[in-house]
C-alpha cells in the first residue's frame, strides 16, 4: 500500500509502471532500508534527471505537491490556482546514499533565491521547495539551508526563498512527464539557474558520495544535466 500522503492519478492509464532509465517500479512501497523525499527546483524534467543519476537512488518520479487541490493535472498546476509546485519524488537506499548528498545536489542544481521563478519559467509552480518525510530530514534540510545561505551571501546572492515543509501529499504527474528527458523525441529543455555555489559540510551532514560523482556535475557549463547521457553515475567501473 502507498503511504497515506502519496497518491496516484487513477485516471492516467499512460503511466508506465517502471522507471524508464533505472527499470525500478515507480509505485512500489518503501523497503526497510529506503527513504523518500520531494524536491522542487524549477521545471521537473531536468531536476529528475539529475537525481536519477546519483548512485544509491532507487527510483524517481515527477509530480505535484505543496498545494490545496486534490489530484491536480498539469494544466491545473500551470494555472497557478492550485498552489502546487513541480516536484521530483526521490526514493533512495539509505546505506548507499545519505539525505545530505541529495541536499547537496538540490541546492547546487538551481538558484533557490528566485521566489516564484526559475530562469525563464515564472509562476508559483516553479518555486523552490523541500518536502521531508521524517524528523532527521527536516533537521538536515534546515541546517543545509542555513549553511548554503552563508555560502550564497559570500557570492552576492540574496535570501533563500525555498519552502521547507513536512509530509506534503504527492500527486504523480501525467505519464508523458515521467523521465521525460530519457524518452525519444523529448525536447531538451531545462531552465535551472545554478549559482555555482558549493554546499560544503553542514551540521548533521553525512556525505556518502565521493568527489568524483560531483565532478560529473559541472555547473559552470550551461544546462550540464541536459548535455550528459541518461545513465546513472557508477561508483565502481566494470573494468
Amino acid at each position: 500500500m502507498l503511504p497515506s500522503w502519496l497518491t496516484q492519478r487513477g485516471a492516467d492509464s499512460s503511466m508506465d509502471e517502471s522507471h524508464a532509465v533505472l527499470g525500478t517500479p515507480l509505485r512500489a512501497p518503501l523497503m526497510s532500508d529506503q527513504e523518500e523525499a520531494l524536491f522542487a527546483c524549477g521545471c521537473f524534467w531536468g531536476a529528475e534527471k539529475g537525481f536519477w543519476k546519483l548512485p544509491g537512488v532507487v527510483s524517481t518520479a515527477v509530480g505535484y505537491a505543496g498545494g490545496h487541490a486534490q489530484d491536480p493535472s498539469y494544466r491545473d498546476v500551470c494555472s497557478g490556482r492550485t498552489g502546487h509546485t513541480e516536484v521530483v519524488r526521490v526514493v533512495w537506499s539509505s546505506p548507499a546514499v545519505d539525505f545530505s548528498d541529495l541536499l547537496k545536489l538540490f541546492w547546487e542544481c538551481h538558484d533557490p533565491t528566485q521566489g516564484n521563478r526559475q530562469g525563464n519559467d515564472t509562476g508559483s509552480q516553479y518555486r523552490s521547495a523541500i518536502y521531508t518525510t521524517n524528523e532527521r530530514q527536516m533537521a538536515l534540510a534546515i541546517s543545509s539551508r542555513d549553511a548554503y545561505q552563508t555560502a550564497l551571501n559570500q557570492n552576492g546572492y540574496g535570501p533563500i526563498t525555498t519552502e521547507i515543509q513536512a509530509d506534503q501529499t504527492f500527486y504523480f504527474a501525467e505519464g508523458y512527464h515521467q523521465q521525460y528527458l530519457a524518452k525519444p523525441g523529448s525536447r531538451p529543455y531545462c531552465s535551472a539557474m545554478p549559482t555555482q555555489t558549493v554546499l560544503e559540510g553542514f551540521d548533521g551532514a553525512d556525505f556518502r558520495l565521493p568527489q568524483k560523482i560531483w565532478n560529473g556535475f559541472d555547473w559552470s557549463i550551461s544546462h550540464c544535466v541536459l548535455r550528459s547521457d541518461n545513465a546513472p553515475f557508477r561508483l565502481v567501473s566494470d573494468g
